[in-house]
């Protein structure tokens, strides 16, 4: 029989004790005091955990360059970890059925680039996930009592590189939307190819990575070329169960498949703060800055805040605000019709609020109705290209995830929420 999730979360640990839901993605941390949503079970000596979202959304984007969609973003995750010799071996995949769902194209999302589409550059879309997002293995083990190794090595994952990936922050997981920083912070989650070492203690880990600097390619069901032609440092430090901090470098060789000579340095610092909300929720912050260098152009950068509460079993409120510099070739904007060269930068803001209901809920797992809304900013030289100087964004979604262990006590069924109608009377 599998173990109860609150049973299971007091016993999972990594080496030196540290709780397993420190871990955000690849090797990164997160503060203690809060946690993604997943469900753990026992198969035998292994723990075995699923994590993962779905988000089927109708998104429209307005101005000359916006467009409308529906279609799903969704990931899973599964990891499965035994001891081994001292240590802690863990395997992990993670899919995504992006590809079919807002296609090769991706989803609307006004002033977002990166990565190429049937051979152009992709600007007001983000790109979708690949299909094989991670496969990889992590094991780590004490040296001594107070200091640990952790080796991970991945055909597909992520770099000691930039903050936990917005997929798996805290202040990030109910947002239907990539920043468009992505390319700045945290785009190096998806690399075909990574070797990472590093060395940590209750409250500091330092990490090296080996790893292909190349962006995904188009075709996004199959395992790009792996290459080990970059490389990166990080220094994370969780002073308390409250934070957790963290800064890296990178050296990224020719990430963009369009511009195949020109490669970039990546600096980045993030602070993630998160604290318990009653029984049943939590509240999660970050800050990211980042500064992207490539030979030829500006050195651009990005800063990001963001928050989501979870405010109790039914009800996340979460926001995200952000200045980023981008070029007149990161927009697609370099042309002689509008006169920009491609080193041109522009400063360019966005921001966005959004609110989920959740009103169904199963023994593992809840589905919410929520909507968001994105009030873009752009210079004026950019006003003839978007309509305006101040376009918006907008999505009605719904989104099913698993449940927080804490919201798993007592439930036995399937319910709505709200007194008019129950499914399950015995677990109020």
């Amino acid at each position: 029989m599998p173990m109860p999730d609150t049973a299971k979360r007091a016993m999972s640990s990594t080496p030196l004790g540290l709780p397993m839901d420190r871990m955000g993605s690849g090797t990164t941390w997160i503060p203690d005091a809060v946690s993604l949503p997943a469900r753990h079970f026992m198969a035998g000596s292994w723990e075995l955990m699923l994590h993962g979202f779905v988000f089927v959304e109708e998104d429209r984007q307005g101005g000359p360059r916006g467009a409308s969609q529906f279609g799903s973003l969704n990931w899973g995750m599964f990891m499965a970890s035994h001891d081994l010799a001292s240590g802690r071996f863990q395997a992990r995949t993670m899919l995504s059925l992006d590809p079919a769902t807002v296609t090769n194209q991706g989803y609307p999302l006004l002033l977002q680039s990166g990565e190429t589409y049937r051979g152009q550059p992709l600007h007001d879309r983000q790109h979708p996930h690949d299909f094989l997002m991670e496969l990889g293995a992590l094991y780590e083990r004490p040296i001594s009592k107070t200091l640990g190794l952790s080796l991970y090595a991945a055909p597909s994952g992520e770099p000691a590189l930039g903050p936990v990936a917005f997929m798996h922050r805290p202040s990030a997981m109910d947002n239907p939307t990539a920043p468009l920083g992505h390319h700045w912070q945290d785009a190096t989650h998806i690399a075909f190819g990574v070797l990472t070492a590093g060395l940590f203690t209750h409250s500091l880990k330092f990490e090296g990575s080996v790893f292909n600097g190349r962006d995904p390619d188009e075709n996004r069901w199959d395992i790009d070329p792996i290459r080990l032609d970059s490389y990166s440092g990080r220094l994370t430090f969780n002073p308390s169960a409250n934070w957790s901090l963290s800064a890296g470098y990178g050296f990224l060789k020719s990430p963009e498949a369009l511009y195949p000579n020109e490669s970039m340095h990546r600096v980045t610092a993030s602070a993630l703060q998160g604290v318990k909300l009653g029984m049943n929720g939590q509240w999660a912050n970050t800050l990211v800055w980042s500064a992207n260098t490539e030979p030829g152009f500006p050195t651009t950068q990005s800063f990001l805040v963001e928050s989501e509460a979870v405010l109790s079993r039914s009800h996340t409120v979460f926001g995200r605000a952000e200045l980023v510099q981008k070029t007149a070739q990161d927009l697609a904007l370099s042309s002689p019709t509008t006169g920009f060269a491609s080193d041109r930068v522009f400063n360019i803001g966005a921001l966005s609020l959004g609110y989920i209901a959740d009103f169904m809920r199963w023994s593992g797992a809840t589905l919410g109705l929520g909507a968001m809304g994105t009030l873009n900013v752009v210079p004026r030289d950019l006003q003839s290209s978007y309509g305006s100087r101040t376009p918006l964004g907008g999505w009605i979604f719904l989104r099913l995830r698993p449940l927080h262990s804490a919201e798993t006590t007592n439930m036995g069924g399937m319910h709505m929420d709200g007194d008019a109608f129950d499914l399950a009377p015995s677990m109020r």
